[in-house]
């Protein structure tokens, strides 16, 4: 396992892998080579869509959102990818599908991490509810039942969740299976290695900004290093850096958490929570009435965020959970892959 305080070396330490797959190292035919380029042009594309236009964008949920759709759309791209190559599974090396269907597992294993923050937050909103209730309840004691709840949001919120402190070994674990397995006698094998080693890369590190954020702690951030001769490489750097930078940036802002949505609910509660403790709430006035709306509005968009979320996760985990079970079935059953397991559109397996 990597130290969380080191940076990560690059994961060739024999010279560069990829000259073994170059069109004078090992003659792939025209369709191969556009198979890849096809492969890796798309994957350029999902990742350039990871750089906002506006950098206060990064740790919204809506970034979140996009950045969770961009990673099915790649798995989904590898099912596709594998299906074009007519690769059975019978020709697959079992080196190949112990690194997938290990890999797949810690990603499930990743998955169910997320959706279990997701699932606290959730619930969270469910308090803030409840304080909106009592607020609009005329109960002589109504800023005090206020008080309590918020309290006791506050305490939920700011807890930590066990399952998201096991993203990290996690993680570790799946930076350490980044290389390239040399493939000798199989164009298609050197063509699909390449592609899923793209695939690993960019999923690696959006698991780790979602580790990053919802730990609540930037140790949790990855800085990945890859070869520059990929066609990806110059776009992945971009993200990286661009994204990490703004990271790390909002982590050392001192703020109660790095959720944009959730910290504006946070603001809110910080400026409604005085008027009720000193019990002068309703007495305010149009500044009274304005918290609590802001507070309203704040902790729905929240909620609609994290409910919008918890769907691209399920759907993530949905993609993975399948192409693992393809594989395993066709594993037993000793035939190719069918299309209609490994080749589904992303529309059809993306829960939007």
């Amino acid at each position: 396992m990597s130290r969380p305080q080191e940076p990560h070396r690059p994961f060739f330490h024999f010279g560069n892998p990829f000259r073994m797959i170059s069109p004078k190292g090992s003659q792939l035919s025209p369709r191969l080579l556009s198979l890849l380029n096809s492969f890796e042009g798309t994957l350029s594309e999902r990742l350039q869509k990871l750089v906002p236009k506006n950098k206060d964008d990064i740790l919204s949920l809506s970034w979140m959102k996009l950045a969770m759709e961009s990673l099915s759309e790649i798995h989904c791209d590898i099912k596709n990818l594998i299906t074009e190559l007519e690769l059975p599974v019978t020709d697959w090396d079992e080196k190949w599908i112990d690194v997938y269907l290990d890999i797949s597992v810690k990603l499930l294993d990743i998955s169910i991490a997320f959706t279990s923050e997701l699932t606290r937050l959730n619930q969270g909103h469910l308090l803030l509810q409840c304080v909106l209730h009592k607020l609009e309840s005329n109960h002589p004691d109504q800023c005090i039942r206020a008080c309590s709840s918020l309290d006791s949001w506050k305490k939920h919120i700011g807890s930590k969740n066990p399952r998201v402190e096991t993203c990290r070994p996690i993680l570790d674990n799946l930076v350490e299976s980044l290389d390239l397995h040399k493939v000798k006698n199989s164009a298609k094998g050197k063509v699909l290695m390449r592609a899923m080693y793209g695939a690993k890369v960019a999923t690696v590190y959006i698991c780790s900004v979602f580790a990053a954020a919802f730990s609540g702690s930037s140790k949790n951030l990855l800085d990945l290093t890859v070869p520059d001769t990929l066609p990806w490489a110059l776009v992945f750097s971009n993200v990286q850096t661009t994204v990490n930078a703004e990271v790390r940036n909002i982590f050392s802002s001192g703020n109660f958490t790095v959720l944009k949505e959730l910290d504006a609910v946070d603001a809110c509660v910080k400026n409604l929570y005085p008027m009720l403790r000193d019990g002068s709430g309703p007495q305010e006035g149009e500044s009274f009435k304005k918290s609590v709306s802001e507070l309203r509005m704040t902790a729905e968009k929240l909620s609609e965020g994290l409910d919008s979320i918890s769907k691209v996760v399920d759907g993530f985990f949905k993609i993975v959970l399948t192409g693992r079970d393809a594989l395993l079935c066709n594993i037993r059953e000793g035939v190719a892959v069918p299309n209609s397991m490994l080749g589904r559109n992303v529309e059809e397996q993306v829960v939007r």
